[in-house]
């Protein structure tokens, strides 16, 4: 066999030749497969050639004449050219591939599997893949495409003010994301906004997390009589769909008719605060009305983990001495913290980009004098403004970039850091 190698070449000549589409299959004398792959080359350059050569024209240009050339149309033409051009090479390089691993056999004295059998050992071994290619090409266009065209759209200047079709839209590098951090009202909006952002998620998450941990705790305690119904009192705030609850707690925050002031604070002698209109209080309205929204996934979550811990581990420690905090720090925590680790970082993650709550509450507000961001705004609901009100197209996507790489940063770190997705025993 190792004189069969080094006498014939056949795998470097079926390589060579399938550089045109069917022909090392041919060389193979695989004519059925040469008539497929031949076949499937000249379908594909015949459907799709002026799909590639106006999507990549454009993409490059972005067009070159206004009212006949809509950038945005050529853009989204580029891209699906692109993802076009990847599958194709994905099937030419299959097509060399096979040239190669046949010509290979041949050149080891192996017998040239037919196609049926090759069918055949793909449906046995490869059924999982033929199952989920629907699904993957899918993917492509669903997940790739738009991503695809947000990164593309952070580098362009489209706004109102060069909107298609009247107007092209260039190609500006990273214009988009230096003027962030290099101009007064960018920089100062994206620092406040950021900054905000952070404290929110972290305020609003722990707190949630901590009321949520408290109660299912206090309420798993033996003692405790009616168990059922304060579960399910403190399952209330869960039942009722989120945008309903904001938008209650919207008019009960209300500096001149709501509750809070006209009833509550005034009950108790004290004077109204301005909760819409002052960024401090807006804020801290905000981290409350979150908390409430929050806590009783928690709570439900941490009371079905803590009704599956033995109690052999509590006994032990009573007999050991351990006070209720010692048995909480050394035995409840660690194993609700290890059983809810990953859906606990995906509240942080969810909160860094909760929109509903800022946006319905108080849209953002109050307006901040020099920057185009509201007082309470977080980056998505900056993103929604800059996007749907502003017409800052190109700048909305160069902070959905950062704020994207910040996401997947953050959760990545989390998720390795956990041990949730560790094989060490906890107990």
């Amino acid at each position: 066999m190792e004189g069969n190698e080094v006498k014939t070449n056949h795998r470097k000549v079926a390589l060579y030749l399938s550089i045109f589409p069917g022909a090392g299959q041919f060389y193979n004398k695989q004519y059925i497969k040469g008539f497929f792959f031949l076949i499937l080359g000249a379908s594909f350059l015949a459907v799709f050639y002026d799909l590639l050569n106006i999507g990549y024209w454009g993409l490059i240009t972005l067009g070159t004449i206004p009212m006949e050339d809509h950038s945005i149309f050529l853009m989204v033409q580029g891209i699906i050219a692109l993802l076009v051009t990847v599958v194709g090479l994905g099937i030419y390089a299959l097509n060399l591939l096979d040239a190669y691993r046949n010509g290979k056999r041949r050149d080891e004295g192996t017998e040239i599997q037919s196609v049926s059998k090759q069918y055949h050992n793909l449906v046995d071994s490869g059924f999982p893949y033929l199952m989920i290619t629907p699904g993957f090409l899918l993917l492509i266009f669903v997940v790739i495409f738009p991503i695809l065209f947000v990164i593309l759209l952070s580098f362009t200047n489209y706004s109102a003010n060069n909107s298609p079709p009247a107007n092209l839209v260039d190609w500006v590098g990273f214009k988009n994301y230096i003027e962030l951090f290099q101009l007064d009202i960018w920089r100062n909006t994206f620092l406040n906004v950021f900054s905000w952002t952070i404290v929110w998620t972290f305020l609003a998450t722990t707190l949630q997390i901590a009321v949520g941990i408290f109660l299912a705790v206090l309420v798993n305690q033996k003692e405790l009589r009616f168990k059922k119904t304060i579960r399910t009192i403190f399952i209330l705030p869960w039942a009722v769909p989120a945008f309903v609850s904001i938008l209650v707690f919207a008019g009960m925050f209300n500096n001149t008719f709501g509750a809070i002031n006209t009833d509550i604070l005034a009950f108790l002698g004290m004077d109204p605060i301005p909760w819409l209109t002052d960024p401090f209080w807006t804020k801290f309205a905000l981290i409350m009305i979150q908390s409430w929204l929050g806590f009783p996934f928690i709570f439900v979550m941490v009371t079905g983990v803590l009704q599956s811990i033995p109690n052999d581990l509590f006994e032990a420690a009573t007999i050991d001495g351990a006070s209720m905090w010692q048995k909480f720090k050394q035995i409840t925590f660690p194993i609700v913290m290890y059983a809810t680790a990953p859906i606990m970082i995906t509240q942080y993650t969810f909160n860094f980009n909760n929109f509903n709550v800022i946006f319905l509450f108080n849209g953002g507000g109050p307006a901040v004098p020099g920057q185009n961001a509201g007082g309470t705004d977080i980056l998505i609901s900056w993103i929604y403004k800059l996007t749907l009100q502003q017409s800052q197209y190109g700048k909305a996507a160069a902070i959905t970039m950062i704020l994207s790489l910040i996401v997947i940063t953050v959760a990545i770190w989390q998720f390795r850091r956990t041990k949730a997705f560790q094989e060490e025993d906890m107990m």
